[in-house]
């Protein structure tokens, strides 16, 4: 008789449930751990002035040395985008496929950093520490993707990351279902499966499922097309080179993290773009004429990026006009609605035709539909089962899709960040939580900006600054100079002198009526004044702009 393994698994999402991106989850076996990804999460609206959301990983720092490394599932943002910082503080080997390597690799070098890489392909397998895994081959919207099988002491731990089953798709290497099944017969205790698109019925479509619309936008616009995709996104990158070779047009590509991926795909040979099918950006005032296609990045509508400035006509070495088509192949990230709508705008008022996911089928989502889903969930037929990858109403909605498919609500658990699952020879169980949370990039800063500060900004935006200036006698507490009012945001110019003229009395006022101890203690002053102009704003306004006063003692 086999004896149980002594031990326990112990399951902790450090980021993606509940939200899009920020995708972290660690494995750890008896004190030794795996993180699977390291991703960042793009700021909310509300989130004012922050560049980048990461992933808290104090909870990593418990284990040291027996932190064992980060694996990643493939190289996108949400997946791997946090381990320039994340790097600075564990020591770790990377684990990546080639093309996330190569991604991961020039972001860290704009950073000044460098890993330890390890790189493996689909259907190698590796031992580390405790744990053995092996790359399984998914199909998604960048090449190299992977699932992840993970042999633990308590049984096979399947992680989807994200995939869709393309059965056409542009490389010719459809998801390999087959090894999926081989580990389902097998047994797999535990499935943790991406969620993205768990309320969307039916199958998500192929990529080559583009080539005939897209075909058509090619070869009926008479003037430049503007093709705008995520920079990672290869295989759309090679249906636009193969459209433009086949009507005739060359080709300039415009933004550094596009350039780089077509290097990186170009040098691992999933992609095929021959050097003279290219024009160098600098030479397209001379050179440009109507066959030319412009692969650019900014689908977005980001600030600052090279389509929104074509667009304006702000751009010096590309124009847009009467004849041209910009094609927006990619998804909507949440919160980029407004600013898509403006480069939509932008062009339009420039003359040009513009296709988007909307108005036209320019293009399909990398996840795979709940048809899919339910696929892998046969294919695997976990005993346990924790959807990951998605805000909460997609979690839900994967979770009652292994319901249906007859595994027991008490094997499907519904996790948080931060929240743990223990698993041992007695079963599964949630067994309550540890640090996780989201940390805030500004600028140079790193976690510097808590919610506190995001509250005082969201107060700056929407009810603006009123400045407090009083000069004070040091020994009399009487009022040498001031209150000097000055206001950003709260007030018009216009109309202000009477507003801040009443409240600057009312300040004198209320401080002539300070007991002299209360005069001469600067923080106290500071408070007086704070309380009036807030309750007088309030009052006669009813608005609450934030008050800084500045007491200065002679």
């Amino acid at each position: 008789m086999t004896q149980a393994p002594s031990g326990k698994l112990r399951v902790v999402p450090l980021g993606g449930l509940g939200e899009i991106g920020l995708n972290c989850l660690v494995l750890d076996w008896n004190g030794y751990a795996l993180a699977i990804d390291c991703g960042v999460m793009f700021p909310e609206p509300h989130m004012l002035g922050i560049d980048l959301v990461i992933p808290d990983l104090s909870y990593l720092e418990q284990f040291g040395d027996r932190f064992l490394g980060f694996v990643l599932t493939h190289g996108h943002e949400d997946h791997q985008g946090a381990l320039p910082f994340a790097l600075r503080t564990f020591s770790v080997p990377v684990y990546a496929t080639p093309m996330a390597q190569g991604l991961v690799a020039e972001r860290l070098k704009e950073h000044g950093l460098s890993a330890e890489f390890r790189v493996f392909r689909a259907g190698e397998s590796w031992d580390l520490g405790p744990f053995s895994i092996e790359a399984i081959h998914v199909t998604h919207s960048l090449v190299d993707t992977v699932a992840l099988a993970i042999r633990t002491p308590v049984g096979v731990v399947i992680h989807s990351g994200d995939f869709k089953f393309d059965q056409t798709p542009i490389d010719g290497k459809p998801s390999d279902l087959h090894r999926l099944a081989q580990y389902g017969e097998l047994g797999v205790l535990l499935l943790l499966s991406d969620s993205t698109n768990a309320e969307r019925p039916g199958h998500t479509p192929s990529e080559r499922s583009l080539r005939e619309p897209l075909a058509e936008i090619f070869a009926h616009t008479p003037g430049k097309v503007f093709f705008s995709t995520f920079a990672s996104h290869i295989h759309r990158i090679t249906q636009a080179i193969e459209l433009s070779l086949a009507h005739g047009r060359r080709i300039a590509v415009v933004g550094r993290s596009l350039l780089n991926s077509i290097k990186i795909a170009t040098q691992l040979r999933y992609l095929d773009c021959p050097a003279s099918l290219l024009l160098d950006a600098k030479d397209l005032p001379s050179n440009e004429s109507d066959r030319v296609t412009i692969l650019t990045t900014g689908s977005q509508g980001e600030a600052m990026s090279a389509l929104i400035r074509i667009a304006e006509g702000g751009h010096p070495q590309f124009t847009m006009g009467p004849g041209d088509a910009v094609i927006l192949s990619s998804r909507v990230i949440p919160g980029n609605e407004k600013q898509i709508s403006n480069l939509i705008n932008h062009a339009l008022r420039r003359g040009a035709e513009v296709y988007h996911s909307q108005n036209t089928p320019v293009h399909v989502s990398g996840h795979g539909s709940q048809e899919e889903l339910k696929l892998f969930l046969r294919l695997c037929k976990p005993k346990f089962f924790v959807p990951i990858h998605g805000e909460l109403r997609h979690l839900i909605a994967h979770r009652r899709i292994a319901l249906e498919l007859g595994i027991p609500p008490e094997n499907t658990f519904l996790l948080e960040n931060g929240k743990v699952l223990e698993i041992d020879a007695y079963g599964a169980r949630e067994t309550g939580r540890t640090t996780a949370g989201r940390v805030f990039v500004d600028g140079k800063g790193v976690g510097d900006v808590v919610e506190v500060v995001l509250r005082d900004r969201r107060h700056l935006s929407s009810d603006g600054l009123v400045l407090a200036v009083v000069v004070l006698d040091q020994q009399t507490g009487s009022v040498i100079a001031g209150p000097d009012l000055v206001s950003r945001g709260f007030l018009p110019e216009a109309g202000a002198d009477l507003v801040m003229e009443q409240a600057r009395q009312l300040v004198l006022d209320s401080l002539a009526e300070l007991p002299l101890e209360s005069r001469t203690d600067s923080q106290e002053v500071k408070e007086q004044v704070r309380r009036v102009l807030r309750r007088y704003f309030a009052r006669t306004l009813d608005r609450r702009p934030v008050i800084l006063p500045f007491v200065l003692e002679m």
